[in-house]
């Protein structure tokens, strides 16, 4: 079990966090998943006929996580949440990434409710899960970048195990070392919300969406819930 924490200070600054952590073991990432990539096919139809677009920065979830960057010091204009990268590049490309059917799953369910997604293999994680502030000591490998390293700034919002960052800028960018690929088999999937007094009935419908489209390729699924009211959750 991996124990998912938030450090005291970032729920004092943060008092209207929820975390929703998807668990799913006995992924099956090899095989076809049809609903994920119907979900894909829909967003992408629904985005071609203007019948929907995904939340852009003028959208009151993506303003929340804009101003939570500030707050730590970075750009989001710069350094964008994801599920505002993911949102840009979606309407540029008229498409989204197809990358393996569990990061397909998150992604579908984080540009449908535009709110950020990310996911660890927990097989490669060490120890406990904190989102904490950073200190500077810490080191930092970016996804598809095996050989850089980077330090986190000092006060930056990260998720981070026992070895290094796990996630920079909160939900920009994941680390390479705890990517989800088609051989991960036990996943934490994570969905979050920095106003969730309003957006709060979104991450949970969202959190269900990822889950329907997890269990009919995994053994078991779990929804638990990290915040301030609940500093710590086991995934």
């Amino acid at each position: 079990m991996t124990l998912f924490r938030i450090a005291p200070d970032v729920a004092e600054a943060f008092p209207d966090t929820l975390v929703a952590v998807v668990t799913a073991t006995g992924l099956r990432g090899r095989e076809p998943w049809p609903a994920t990539t119907a979900a894909l096919e829909e967003l992408e139809s629904r985005l071609a006929d203007g019948t929907w677009a995904p939340a852009d920065e003028n959208d009151p979830r993506i303003e929340a996580w804009h101003t939570a960057y500030r707050s730590f010091g970075t750009n989001p204009r710069r350094i964008r949440p994801s599920v505002d990268a993911l949102g840009r590049r979606l309407v540029k490309k008229g498409t989204l990434p197809r990358i393996n059917p569990a990061v397909d799953s998150y992604n579908a369910a984080s540009v449908r409710h535009g709110l950020p997604a990310g996911a660890f293999d927990l097989d490669h994680v060490t120890g406990d899960i904190e989102i904490r502030h950073a200190d500077g000591g810490e080191t930092f490998t970016p996804l598809g970048e095996p050989g850089t390293v980077e330090h986190p700034r000092p006060g930056e919002v990260v998720y981070t195990d026992t070895t290094d960052v796990l996630t920079r800028h909160w939900n920009h960018r994941d680390a390479h070392r705890t990517r989800v690929t088609e051989d991960s088999s036990h996943v934490a999937f994570v969905l979050e919300t920095v106003a969730a007094t309003r957006d709060g009935h979104l991450l949970k419908t969202a959190a269900a969406d990822l889950q329907a489209l997890l269990e009919p390729h995994c053994d078991t699924s779990t929804v638990h819930y990290l915040g301030p009211a609940r500093p710590a959750t086991t995934a």
